[in-house]
């Protein structure tokens, strides 16, 4: 016996099981990994009101200074970064801010230094099952400028360009490392190939800025340092702002 569907469960399924209609979220979507960092960004919101709560997953909708956003905490890796990416395609939502961490490629980048992404080199699990191996992933070059300017008027350090996205942290050594530094890769993430790819099929504008949490090169590791912690402050504050100027609310 076939499968009766020619897919068995698409985004648009996932989109009507958690009861998501395009009125219910707003024009922009924020996006952090853990929910922690999406708790202290709906802080943020005027009159948050859940969405849904699914599996891991928790969406909110509120406004920002009469703007409409809402705020996913979107996955840490590939996979389940997948999953919610589709509901906010499927959902209507045109605009994408990702705010995550990375591991920094040149040794001259600092714990709680901030990464914009501009391309990704896909070293994921997940989009090759959506693009073949020609297919370039880029970030929305609006949203990009658009961070990195906002980034750089408050006073942060921040770099931009080619992030590199694995599966495999665990498995970053040197000779894999050494070689997607020559490819240009600044620096490397889990989650930013699968989010800015999928929203491309989707004909959605997607950006990624990237807290630096460690530094592959020198091996410092900054998880519980002060720094990191202030810029996942910042992400939030620049994602709000981003979101402000996109809408000529400066």
């Amino acid at each position: 016996m076939q499968m009766q569907k020619e897919v068995h469960l698409t985004g648009k399924d996932l989109t009507d099981m958690v009861q998501l209609r395009p009125q219910d979220v707003g024009k922009y979507a924020i996006v952090p990994g853990p929910r922690d960092r999406l708790e202290a960004l709906i802080k943020k919101l005027e009159n948050p009101v859940k969405n849904f709560s699914f599996m891991e997953y928790t969406m909110y909708t509120g406004n920002y200074q009469g703007i409409k956003i809402t705020g996913i905490n979107g996955g840490r890796f590939s996979t389940d970064t997948s999953i919610t990416t589709e509901v906010i395609c499927n959902a209507g939502i045109k605009n994408i801010i990702r705010i995550g961490t990375c591991g920094a490629l040149d040794e001259n980048m600092k714990i709680g230094d901030l990464f914009i992404v501009d391309r990704v080199i896909r070293g994921d699990g997940v989009t090759p099952y959506y693009v073949d191996k020609s297919f370039q992933t880029v970030a929305d070059k609006k949203i990009s400028d658009t961070l990195y300017e906002t980034a750089k008027a408050i006073g942060v350090n921040a770099r931009r360009g080619t992030a590199w996205t694995t599966d495999a942290l665990l498995r970053e050594t040197r000779q894999i490392v050494e070689q997607k530094r020559k490819e240009g890769a600044l620096a490397v993430d889990m989650v930013s190939s699968t989010l800015l790819t999928i929203a491309q099929t989707y004909n959605a504008r997607a950006g990624s800025i990237l807290a630096v949490s460690d530094n592959v090169i020198s091996g410092e590791m900054g998880f519980m340092n002060p720094l990191y912690y202030m810029a996942e402050t910042k992400l939030i504050e620049i994602a709000l702002e981003t979101v402000k100027k996109m809408e000529g609310k400066e």
